[in-house]
């Protein structure tokens, strides 16, 4: 009687023959090679496709386009440094053409239509108007670069540098250094009479006297007269020349040299204010530039280019947005309370702060003009 073999022992003997003619087959492949695999070192390698984490999404909307491109351009390339020097994983910024066809206000609803939350911009006060009721409709806070102050409020808040400050500041100083009594050369138009309504509330403010207001349209010759008009009525001890540092030159050799001159914040950007004798100890009140300058460096490192004054503003802007995500969760609506910290925050143009009017207050310096720059000879105020 044969022995019955038990089913374990029959599987293992059929995978054993199984393995013996595999291995008498490839032993008879005599004359061709075995199929090599591919060297583990020299495999294809799949490129790997970086995977876009959620991120709340900032609108930067500034003219690249047109007249006012290079400033645009500025302001958009100092917002994108900015956060790059944060290091900040939680945003991303896309740059809209104010100036494209549709304008600002169709930059805007492509922004929204986007799923952008906070607008940076526009530049221009008009462009401010066009996208504030766009943006308040579908609840996104807009921090914008103008100087208007009529722009402001219902959303809109607004970080360009006012002549209402400047002038309080610098008139502050004057007080403080012995002068009692004002007079003002102002050009013709809407800066002129902010510069006036400023003018007259930070002499009433300090306790000062307003003797004589002139006006002037803003052409060499007008400005020149409104000088000897000014100088013939006398009795004062400080004057603001409320224009350019270019106008200030043509108007101050026609002044009293007894006088005090003073600028407004339109004299910040001017570097040649000094080759003007008349206007070399004057006075204006303006954002530090310490930290400008610092930025100024690493702009042209990235840039190739110096960068504009204005666009500093792009930078603190994305400096606010960066600290203000701190209390932002991925796609909910930006916490818009966050823009009104009593504390403000520090940026390139020094300690600022929005009001409940939406205007930004700034701490300013004073600054005395000599033949080659300027002196510091009031610093900024630390905190408010």
């Amino acid at each position: 009687m044969t022995p019955s073999t038990h089913p374990g022992q029959a599987r293992r003997h059929f995978l054993l023959a199984m393995l013996g003619a595999t291995i008498l087959l490839s032993g008879c492949q005599t004359g061709r090679e075995r199929p090599r695999l591919p060297d583990p070192e020299t495999r294809p390698v799949r490129p790997v496709v970086p995977v876009d984490r959620p991120r709340n999404l900032v609108a930067v909307i500034v003219p690249t386009s047109g007249s006012d491109a290079a400033i645009g351009q500025s302001i958009a390339n100092a917002a994108t440094l900015a956060l790059a020097d944060s290091g900040d994983q939680t945003l991303r910024l896309t740059i809209y053409d104010s100036a494209a066809p549709g304008g600002a206000a169709g930059a805007a609803r492509r922004a929204i239509d986007d799923g952008n939350r906070l607008i940076l911009g526009p530049l221009l006060a008009g462009d401010v108007r066009a996208v504030a009721p766009i943006a308040r409709r579908a609840e996104v806070p807009v921090v914008a670069f103008s100087n208007d102050e009529r722009v402001a409020g219902g959303g809109v808040h607004i970080m360009g540098f006012t002549p209402d400050q400047s002038i309080e500041r610098v008139v502050s100083y004057a007080r403080s250094s012995g002068r009692s009594n004002f007079a003002a050369l102002v050009p013709s138009g809407l800066y002129g009479q902010r510069a006036t309504q400023a003018m007259l509330a930070a002499v009433r403010k300090s306790g000062g006297r307003i003797t004589v207001v002139e006006p002037f349209d803003r052409s060499p010759a007008s400005i020149r007269a409104a000088a000897t008009r000014l100088r013939a009525k006398g009795n004062f001890d400080a004057v603001l020349i409320g224009d350019s540092g270019r106008m200030a030159a043509l108007a101050a050799p026609a002044l009293p040299r007894a006088a005090k001159y003073m600028g407004t914040e339109l004299w910040a950007s001017d570097k040649t204010l000094g080759k003007t004798p008349a206007l070399r100890g004057a006075w204006y009140a303006a954002a530090p530039d310490a930290r400008f300058n610092q930025l100024s460096v690493r702009y042209r490192a990235r840039y190739g280019k110096a960068p504009y004054r204005l666009a500093s503003m792009g930078y603190d802007a994305a400096l606010l947005a960066v600290r203000s995500a701190r209390n932002w969760p991925v796609g909910k609506p930006f916490p818009a309370r966050g823009l009104t910290d009593k504390d403000g925050f520090s940026g390139v143009d020094g300690n600022f702060r929005f009001g409940r009017d939406g205007i930004a207050e700034r701490l300013l310096e004073v600054r005395q003009v000599g033949p080659t720059g300027t002196t510091v000879v009031s610093p900024a105020a630390r905190a408010f």
